[in-house]
């Protein structure tokens, strides 16, 4: 079974931490009847979906997977690396222990769930703002017994490896080292040589934020601001589904952020 954690629009949204956009005025109404929608669209592709408490002090808490990285055997709590943001784990980690045994993050370590991408049994863990060597470093030993391999990778000019890359599919090759899967990729922010192996879809250079997309089974949920990426998606033959997600985006929260998803 595939579940999906979500939270609610805080009315707050609009005190959103911002490291590279500029403020901008957010409708809070209108992120909430996207956010169904999201919602919606996540439960469509077979996802059971559960809504965690509201937060409405907490501006940025709508953005659930910064709060944990989650494998099938287990679930590492984070350690935002906004302060602000470090209220939000303890509802994500009462509600994951009911599937997941847990692990925590600890001082001096950061990491944001953002900054993690699965492909496989390969994480890759983006080298952030948000995200320190110390925090990777303890995301590695947490996931060594399990024979996960972590790899950390240098990123320029965004918040989060997933604002840079994203999995929107299998290949169907033999397995190897690092277990092959097709990324969708902005080259300026991360290296393409950081994911060997990978076959790379690049964002239209007029799209720069593109790279963001949730792989749920063989769909991809995808944002509707990006529609040249989104054409070179469905030239690959991707499945994908379109959600316009504009006020969310306007905090820097990606397609990606508003859920967290794992197996059970």
């Amino acid at each position: 079974m595939r579940i999906a954690f979500i939270r609610d629009v805080s009315p707050a949204l609009d005190r959103c931490e911002l490291s590279h956009l500029p403020r901008s005025p957010i409708d809070v109404d209108k992120a909430r009847r996207q956010h169904r929608r999201y919602a919606e669209t996540l439960a469509e592709l077979g996802c059971r979906v559960e809504s965690l408490p509201s937060m409405p002090e907490q501006a940025d808490a709508v953005f659930v997977e910064d709060t944990a990285v989650v494998v099938d055997e287990l679930a590492v709590i984070t350690r935002p690396g906004a302060e602000s943001r470090r209220s939000e784990v303890d509802s994500s980690a009462a509600a994951l222990a009911r599937y997941k045994s847990l692990a925590y993050i600890e001082p001096p370590g950061t990491l944001d769930g953002g900054d993690v991408l699965q492909v496989g049994r390969t994480l890759f863990v983006g080298l952030s703002a948000r995200s320190n060597q110390a925090g990777i470093e303890q995301l590695r030993a947490h996931l060594r017994p399990h024979r996960y391999r972590v790899e950390a990778v240098a990123l320029k000019g965004c918040l989060h490896l997933k604002t840079a890359a994203t999995q929107v599919g299998q290949l169907k090759t033999a397995a190897t080292e690092v277990a092959p899967g097709v990324l969708l990729i902005n080259p300026d922010w991360v290296d393409k040589s950081a994911f060997p192996g990978m076959e790379i879809i690049e964002v239209d250079p007029s799209e720069p934020f593109a790279a963001n997309a949730v792989l749920v089974g063989d769909a991809v949920v995808y944002p509707a601001s990006h529609p040249r990426t989104r054409e070179r998606l469905e030239k690959r033959g991707l499945d994908v589904r379109v959600v316009d997600m504009s006020e969310t985006e306007k905090a820097e929260g990606g397609v990606t952020c508003c859920s967290l998803l794992f197996q059970v």
